[in-house]
């Protein structure tokens, strides 16, 4: 029996350009029992298009349509209710796995019976140049975690069984909705265990960085005020810690696009 080990996750908006190369990644895996499951958010006679073609390519991949915009957040979060695969995977649709990354953590996820893991991943432009690099820390407590987001939400697989506690779930803000997640599962004692090995490709898009970093401030509070039920002044504070950590692990790309842009 052919049993869908792994469920993938993938809310698409607005990124045809790159969405052909994160598929074939996630189609030249070295485990093959998975589905892959597209959710579309852009709700346009494009999306339609590029997502219809999309599911041709193979019969584990099924498109889903949302009512109206939701979001990236709010689409996983409807997909995970779809899923039937044992573990969950994520993958947004401009990211490239390693070929082994599947194979790997779930190993790594059997051999030490954990139900959440992540890796460590590499910064690609939109030339797919490796522009930086971030390691992920064999095991994060809560504390670091609210300091500091160090997980790439494209790296992570999780037990499905986790997901039947209804209050774990992505977040309702625009960004940070990753975040919240990680968060709870921490502060309810789920072990946040990382593997060193370099297994997925980030895309960072130089033309959002100034809008987009605006609106991760204002979900950071939220984070803090709304999630973690922090006073003004504290969610302030650990905002600032937030937002100087993220200052400091980018001033590379910060400078490579002054330099290239």
């Amino acid at each position: 029996m052919n049993k869908t080990l792994i469920s993938i996750i993938m809310p698409y908006y607005k990124k045809s350009e790159f969405i052909d190369l994160s598929i074939n990644s996630i189609l030249e895996q070295s485990i093959q029992k998975f589905e892959v499951i597209i959710i579309d958010d852009e709700l346009s006679e494009n999306s339609s298009q590029v997502l219809a073609d999309i599911e041709k390519l193979d019969s584990r991949i099924k498109v889903f349509k949302n009512k109206k915009n939701l979001g990236a957040g709010q689409s996983r979060n409807y997909a995970i209710n779809l899923c039937k695969g044992e573990y969950i995977a994520f993958c947004d649709s401009d990211d490239l796995w390693k070929q082994n990354k599947l194979e790997k953590q779930i190993k790594f996820m059997k051999e030490n019976n954990f139900e959440f893991s992540f890796t460590s991943y590499e910064i690609i432009n939109n030339k797919n140049q490796k522009i930086g690099f971030r390691e992920a820390k064999e095991n994060l407590s809560f504390k670091q975690l609210r300091n500091s987001c160090d997980i790439g939400l494209s790296t992570v697989v999780i037990k499905k069984s986790i997901f039947k506690n209804e209050k774990f779930r992505f977040g309702k803000t625009k960004t940070k909705e990753d975040f919240v997640l990680w968060l709870t599962w921490a502060k309810n004692g789920i072990p946040i265990n990382g593997i060193k090995d370099c297994l997925m490709s980030w895309r960072k898009n130089s033309k959002s960085l100034s809008s987009s970093n605006i609106q991760k401030i204002i979900d950071g509070y939220k984070v803090y005020r709304n999630y973690l039920q922090y006073g003004r002044i504290k969610s302030f504070f650990f905002l600032i810690i937030l937002s100087l950590n993220f200052m400091l692990k980018n001033i590379r790309w910060i400078f490579y696009c002054i330099y290239f842009y």
